[in-house]
């Protein structure tokens, strides 16, 4: 019984010394997700635009654009970075963008998240005037630049 015990408390300790290390959550520059976050740089380098998806990207001018993700978050890892290749590579020319990483509890300190009812990562959310216009959630069902773009 005793060795259980022992086993039971061995194998627990990588949990216990990952929950008292949150991932960070708040708004964040593409600057920083990308030089302080390996999964996200990489994918970012490994991603080439299409051209035809580069023009779509113009779709969004004057538009603002809010991203929900988890630096921790498997579909952030490989949605966000194609998001940030295709804003710099369009050179399109937004309103606004905020990318906003949220905790494993799916929010951040400020609220955004809760305020955009974040259910799953990443959230891609195109608005004008405040209004939202284009969703995409967790994965696009075509390319990331259609998906952000259809009926706009």
């Amino acid at each position: 019984m005793f060795k259980q015990l022992i086993l039971l408390c061995a194998l627990s300790m990588p949990l216990v010394s990952n929950a008292a290390t949150a991932p960070f959550s708040g708004e964040i520059s593409t600057q920083t997700l990308l030089s302080d976050y390996d999964k996200f740089n990489k994918q970012y380098q490994a991603f080439t635009p299409t051209e035809q998806d580069i023009a779509l990207m113009q779709k969004l001018e004057g538009k603002a654009l809010v991203v929900l993700f988890g630096t921790w978050c498997h579909d952030s890892h490989r949605e966000v970075p194609k998001l940030i290749k295709l804003l710099d590579e369009s050179k399109v020319k937004l309103a606004s963008v905020k990318y906003v990483a949220v905790g494993y509890n799916k929010q951040d300190d400020a609220g955004i998240a809760q305020a955009h009812d974040l259910q799953y990562t990443p959230t891609f959310i195109v608005k004008d005037n405040g209004k939202e216009l284009v969703r995409v959630v967790e994965k696009p069902t075509g390319t990331l630049a259609q998906d952000l773009t259809q009926g706009l």
